[in-house]
Parts: C-alpha cells; structure tokens; sequence
C-alpha cells in the first residue's frame, strides 16, 4: 500500500545546518551520503515526518548506523532523488511523498528509493558486511600515510598561546558533537557538580554545556557550529586554525566583539582539544562523544583520522571515556546511604521512647488517639 506523507519542507547540502531551522512535522531535504548516527539523532529529536536525500542514505560501503536509528523510530527514508532535486523544491513549500515520487500540488518533483526495514535488512547490510573488510583495509593504509605525514602531535610539544584557564592538576571535561553525547553529558553532570572539572567545548559540544547549566571555560574549534550566546558565555575562545595559520573562524569571532587566539594544528579540534589538556598538565582528561571505534572513525568521513590515533597514544592513560566514568562514578546520594543515615537518625529515638516513661506515655496517647489499642 502507497504511503502519503505531507508536510512543510525545509532543505540544506549540510545536515547540521539544517537542524538549526527544522521544526516538528518538518520534511528534512538533505544531501548526506551515508547518513551516520549523530545526524540521524538530530534528525529526530526535531521531530519531523520523512528524510528526502539526494543521495544515497544507505549506500552499502560500510554498516552506516544513520538508516537504522530512522527506521527504528518510524522516519520514512526517500533517498538517491538527485541533486537536481535542491533546485526544484522550494524550501517552506507543502510537498507531499507518495511512495517512491514526491509532489509540490500537482507537479511531479521527482522520485527516488524507498529505503524500508526489510530493505535494509535483506538488500543493504548483507552488501555492506561483505565490503566492510575492504573499507577497514583502505582505512587503515590510509591511516598509516596520514601518521606520517601528523606524526609531529607526538614528536613535538604543541606551540600554545597563552590560556588564562588553569589546567594544572585538575580533571578536563572536553564535549564533542558525536554520537549520544547530549545523553552522556546528561548522565555524568552529577560529576561536574562536584568535581568541578575544566569544561571544554569543541565548536557545538559548548552548546551542549550550556543546555544542562554549565559555562564553558574554553571552546576550541573552528566556529563552524556553535550559537553566539555560548560563545558569549565562554571564558575563553580558541580558533583551530589550518597547518598553514589560516583561521577563518576569526572572522566570526570579531563580527561579535568578542576575543580569541588561534592554533595552528593538524587534525581536528577534538584532537586539538585533548592537546591543550595534555600540555597544560591536567590531570585527567574525560572525553564526551569523542571518537572512539572504527565505525565512529568511518561515520566520521575525514580520511585516515591518524591524528586522533596519534594524540590518544601521546595522552595514555590520562583519558577517559564518560561512558566508563558514568559507571564507576556515582554522584549523589544513595538509597542505601540514605536509609543507614535515617536508621541511625532514628536510634536515639528509639532508645529515648523505652528508658522514658513520659514519651512512652505519649506513644500510648497517641496510639490510642488513633485506635490502635
């Protein structure tokens, strides 16, 4: 049976762009080749009806972990419509999907694949598990040309401006927009409560902070996707620059008034991130939705992703993810703290009802009073 899908479209080359602007009942026109997780959560929590792509969603390279989160939750997946199709839909327009085509009134936009369940399932992730081995063995060549050429983040201290933050001896909390990392946050803030770490925002992990009640003491990044209001409320502001010193993300900082320095380093700002940590001697380094497995790596699509291997074998042990903090630590009260605490709080009480006769005389009143004799 044909499905019918109408609603408001609102349409962006760059996922995370589009997110800022969707509203719920939305249908998101994106250009994302296999789409990865991060985007798909963001996806939904706008709450929008159906994903249009452009291009494939799920092309079968690698087990891309996007198309299933969707699914899983209900989304419709049009995908491979065609970049021509940017230029035919007009963003705020109503738009309807019927099955494969989709509409603008009476005129035909365009049409694409259903990407289903068992589409996924019996066609796409058998393709992808059998090219996964070829992807890992490009990957890893790939890896190793780039460690070559960024084998200096560990050869070489990292050149650093002067930081007013201080790092010395104390915990570094550093957020990164990555996968489940609003829900890890969330789970950890009793932890920053109390252990009041250096918080680091990388570009829109800054955001994440504010969003639970914490100020960033650092954001580091290229400014690509962090709001101004968390810019605003930050302590400090570091521009990732290019190898070469070029630093865009200047020009942004400056159109607000606002103060930064930059660094030049290869790699990406959440390699950057942990660098600062590590140079300015903190102590320990608790890493949000950081990058952390292969799929990660692969969602990640910058080639080789050497830098990260090569600045988490420079920092060692020194790191620690806060999905293993959040099962070693536990914030807060405990329930069988808390009962031990009205036990003994309850003692003396006890003791003091049984050598004296006048409260003794009260509990029997009392009983009394409410029929228990």
């Amino acid at each position: 049976m044909e499905k019918f899908i109408r609603g408001i479209l609102k349409k962006d080359l760059k996922t995370k762009n589009l997110c800022k602007r969707l509203r719920p009942g939305n249908i998101a026109l994106i250009a994302h080749k296999n789409l990865d997780e991060l985007a798909a959560q963001e996806l939904y929590e706008k709450g929008i009806k159906a994903v249009i792509n452009a291009l494939n969603t799920f092309s079968g390279e690698y087990p891309a972990q996007g198309t299933k989160y969707l699914l899983d939750r209900g989304v419709y997946i049009l995908d491979n419509v065609g970049e021509n199709f940017f230029s035919l839909a007009t963003e705020g327009k109503y738009i309807t999907i019927a099955g494969n085509s989709v509409f603008c009134g009476v005129d035909k936009l365009g049409q694409g694949r259903v990407v289903s369940k068992d589409f996924l399932k019996k066609r796409l992730l058998p393709l992808a598990e059998e090219n996964l081995k070829h992807k890992l063995d490009l990957f890893i060549q790939n890896t190793l040309e780039y460690a070559r050429m960024e084998k200096d983040l560990i050869l070489d201290n990292l050149r650093l401006p002067e930081i007013k933050t201080n790092f010395f001896g104390k915990h570094v909390l550093v957020v990164v927009r990555g996968k489940n990392y609003k829900k890890d946050l969330w789970t950890i803030r009793s932890y920053i409560k109390e252990e009041k770490p250096v918080l680091i925002g990388v570009d829109g992990g800054g955001d994440a902070l504010c969003e639970i009640g914490f100020c960033p003491d650092l954001i580091i990044g290229d400014m690509d996707s962090v709001q101004d209001r968390t810019l605003q409320k930050a302590g400090e502001i570091i521009v990732h620059a290019y190898p070469d010193g070029r630093a865009p993300g200047l020009a942004r900082i400056a159109s607000l008034g606002l103060k930064a320095e930059s660094i030049a380093a290869p790699g990406t700002s959440e390699d950057l991130a942990f660098l600062v940590a590590y140079e300015k001697k903190a102590e320990l380094i608790v890493a949000v939705g950081t990058h952390s497995h292969m799929m990660d790596f692969l969602e990640k699509g910058r080639k080789g992703m050497a830098s990260t291997f090569l600045v988490r074998l420079k920092i060692g042990d020194k790191l620690v993810d806060a999905k293993g903090l959040a099962h070693l630590y536990r914030g807060g009260i405990r329930w069988q703290y808390l009962s031990i605490l009205l036990a003994a709080a309850f003692f003396p009480i006890a003791v003091l009802a049984v050598l004296s006769p006048l409260v003794r005389h009260f509990f029997y009143l009392l009983s009394w009073k409410f029929g228990l004799h």
